[in-house]
């Protein structure tokens, strides 16, 4: 394929916070175009994830051909860096039937991946982040937080700081070096050889926060007690770290009531929802709307061609 031939190739990112609907809204996007979606979620490429995740279901994954669901196991490693890499690898194979792939998915972090490639970070001595990791055993994620927040206010503002594996990496890469994170982001972003459409889904906060809470009910009827239990042997693996699990492994440690439980995760999941938003408003040049302005998200995306 030409240099030519591929800039006239587009890329549809669909963004923004949990349960603000972009699966239904992708699938829509998908079907209108004919079309496949490229699903950048840093939790939904692993099997053994299902509910916690909220994933896909069969119906609407027989709506439209998905890509990086369930297409790895918990057992094996998989960083933004080998999604890069192979999410990059598929598109210039879609690319040649396809005009328009729709990517969608709420990690900032995998999405910025494709869109701009990732930073060089530098690789901290050895022994740096077992001192970290031990630190997080015996003391917990907050004097973790509370430390980033210290030396890197920026990227504090917008990292996803219940992720005990985005802090740990954050205050590594301080300790390795002596200066933030934030020093390190791209100042001179990868040109991709195809162009870039990222839409924006949002809606009011309390609405966006009772379809949270709701969500989560469901998950609990739908069995992630029991999923979290049968996931026990990986608890250390870092999808494991983030919510909706952590808070279960901290109910099944017996250190809070299930009802404890199930409001962290639902207070988790709205602190997470904000800083997504607070992400992805800062992020590339992407256009908002509200889910349910499919129309005018096609109209959008045809005039932007």
């Amino acid at each position: 394929m030409s240099s030519t031939q591929r800039n006239k190739k587009t890329l549809v990112v669909v963004v923004g916070p949990t349960a603000v609907g972009k699966t239904a809204t992708a699938i829509l996007l998908a079907q209108h175009f004919n079309t496949e979606i490229i699903s950048a979620d840093s939790r939904q490429f692993y099997r053994e994830m299902t509910i916690g995740t909220a994933k896909p279901d069969a119906d609407e994954l027989a709506a439209a051909p998905h890509h990086f669901i369930n297409s790895h196991s918990i057992k094996e490693e998989y960083s933004a860096g080998d999604f890069e890499r192979d999410a990059l690898k598929l598109l210039d194979e879609l690319f040649l039937t396809k005009d328009i792939v729709v990517m969608v998915g709420g990690s900032g972090l995998f999405v910025r991946a494709v869109c701009e490639g990732l930073d060089d970070l530098p690789k901290a001595p050895e022994g740096v982040r077992e001192a970290l990791n031990k630190s997080f055993e015996v003391q917990g994620l907050e004097p973790l937080k509370s430390r980033l927040k210290e030396i890197d206010p920026a990227y504090y503002a917008v990292a996803d700081i219940d992720n005990p594996q985005r802090v740990i990496r954050a205050l590594e890469v301080y300790e390795a070096t002596g200066n933030p994170i934030s020093f390190y982001q791209k100042k001179d972003l990868v040109q991709r050889p195809f162009t870039i459409v990222t839409i924006g889904l949002n809606m009011e906060r309390e609405k966006l926060y009772e379809r949270i809470n709701l969500r989560v009910d469901k998950m609990m009827e739908a069995g992630l007690l029991e999923e979290v239990k049968s996931l026990a042997a990986y608890r250390q693996k870092p999808a494991m770290l983030t919510v909706g699990y952590s808070e279960i492994f901290d109910y099944l440690d017996g250190t809070v009531s299930l009802q404890d439980a199930v409001g962290k995760i639902k207070q988790n999941s709205r602190r997470y929802a904000k800083r997504q938003i607070t992400w992805f408003k800062k992020y590339g040049n992407t256009t908002w709307f509200e889910p349910y302005q499919t129309e005018e998200i096609i109209h959008f995306i045809i005039n932007s061609l």
